[in-house]
């Protein structure tokens, strides 16, 4: 623990190289675009469907006041 220096992993280093430059070899393939509009139109669609249709308007708690 502690002693020495760190033995450096090169499959590791690797990894953290291809992390870090991941932006510069993005394209948009049918997977990327299904993903994005999956993550980013259909599923805050069905939180704010789901969300809007059990939100009870006039529910005797919502009316108190403090």
């Amino acid at each position: 623990m502690g002693h020495g220096p760190l033995k450096i992993d090169p499959a590791i280093e690797r990894f953290n190289t291809m992390r870090e430059d991941a932006y510069l070899n993005f394209r948009w393939t049918n997977r990327t675009v299904r993903t994005a509009v999956l993550g980013l139109v259909v599923v805050p669609a069905a939180v704010y469907y789901l969300a809007d249709k059990y939100y009870v308007r006039g529910h005797p708690t919502s009316l108190r006041r403090p």
